[in-house]
């Protein structure tokens, strides 16, 4: 991390076609978990065009219309504009519904229950895989800078469209932001690129103007800004047709916008649509509580931890974790530490976290991680790990 070099993250709006498949599996996830908080939901959504598609497993004693639940996720992204949204509009979706019960030899090695060649009665990881959690002391939010800013502007964005500040700004839109590093230090962002979808009756000038000093400005450090920064506003000149009806979007395929922009490292199991016996969301969400924990606590101030899991079993096959030479302890007190503050077993988790809760809209949009609110962002365990580090020394 030393030397000049730019780093640059994406993050996408609510009215990104994959965010919108995201934001329909997680509200259907939070409607089975309302009802019934051991349901078991693996939702995944398509859409393009006029077309939802939702498939995927669920078990669940929860009962409610499935249609409705699509319906209400789209309308409270905003496609619900009559003379916008004619193709892609809250009230008039097709809806194709091929949801089907969780397979019983998948349920058997997750259930906290004996079953033949299942090694313990514990509830066991949904599924084999690696997991990884990230948290750095760059920004407020333990978050690295580029995807954080990145985030914000999308969210001032929603901001502005759903209160009605202009009324030409429609749901797709995207961002990315370029920070400029010295020796590990950031000296400037370099340039912001913004795509916002509009209507046909605003002039190129006029969204370049307001979303440079309205949004991105407002919400982004001005001394990281400077006449040198460049802006790529809607560098295509224009962005009238977005949404499902620009592109087709699916669930899961925006894992790096979730979590750490590219600066840490992914396991590969997205999260949208996962209830939390599945580890790819769970275990990702636990490493991110362990690593924010770790850095507030003073430990160090990079530390990226990587889980494994096979599935049926509850313990993990592995631990790991990664400082990149900024522990303030040795990396084995660290490790030790965690091991003795926290429980990786997916029952402990789902406990810990308290999970079995409708939460789950609530992390679908603007990265699943840095959001105060959330449960796996809580610095609750600061104090226990300097209490094992004094007792070490």
């Amino acid at each position: 991390m030393n030397g000049s070099f730019k780093f640059s993250s994406e993050s996408v709006g609510e009215g990104h076609p994959d965010k919108v498949a995201d934001f329909i599996s997680d509200s259907i996830l939070d409607a089975c978990l309302a009802q019934d908080p051991r349901s078991r939901v693996a939702c995944e959504t398509l859409v393009k065009n006029n077309i939802v598609t939702i498939a995927g497993e669920i078990t669940t004693s929860a009962r409610f219309d499935y249609n409705e639940v699509v319906r209400e996720a789209i309308r409270s992204i905003g496609y619900e504009n009559e003379r916008d949204d004619r193709v892609f509009h809250a009230d008039s979706v097709f809806i194709n519904n091929y949801l089907t019960r969780q397979s019983p030899d998948i349920a058997q090695g997750v259930d906290a229950r004996a079953a033949e060649g299942k090694a313990t009665d514990e509830q066991g990881a949904g599924d084999q895989g690696i997991m990884f959690g990230y948290a750095c002391a760059e920004t407020p939010e333990l978050m690295p800078a580029a995807i954080i800013f990145a985030h914000r502007i999308l969210r001032k964005l929603a901001e502005v469209r759903k209160g009605k500040v202009v009324n030409w700004l429609r749901p797709d839109v995207k961002s990315q932001v370029a920070v400029n590093y010295e020796q590990g230090k950031i000296t400037h962002i370099d340039n912001v690129v913004v795509s916002t979808q509009h209507t046909d009756d605003v002039s190129h000038a006029e969204i370049r103007s307001f979303i440079i000093e309205e949004v991105i400005k407002k919400v982004l450090p001005a001394e990281l800004l400077s006449d040198a920064t460049e802006y790529f506003i809607n560098p295509t000149g224009k962005f009238v047709i977005g949404g499902p009806e620009g592109d087709a979007g699916l669930t899961g395929r925006k894992i790096i916008v979730d979590t750490y922009g590219g600066w840490g490292r992914h396991g590969g199991g997205a999260f949208s649509g996962k209830d939390p016996s599945k580890v790819d969301r769970s275990a990702a969400y636990m490493c991110r509580w362990v690593a924010k924990n770790v850095v507030a606590a003073g430990l160090a101030d990079i530390c990226e931890l990587q889980v494994a899991y096979a599935i049926g079993y509850p313990n993990p096959t592995s631990i790991h974790i990664e400082t990149f030479d900024t522990n303030k302890v040795p990396e084995d007190v660290i490790k030790a530490a965690i091991r003795s503050v926290f429980d990786f077993k997916p029952a402990a988790i789902v406990r810990d976290l308290d999970l079995l809760r409708p939460i789950y809209r609530g992390s679908t949009n603007y990265g699943h991680f840095g959001k105060a609110d959330l449960p796996w962002e809580q610095l609750n365990r600061v104090d226990a790990l300097k209490a094992f580090i004094a007792r070490q020394s």
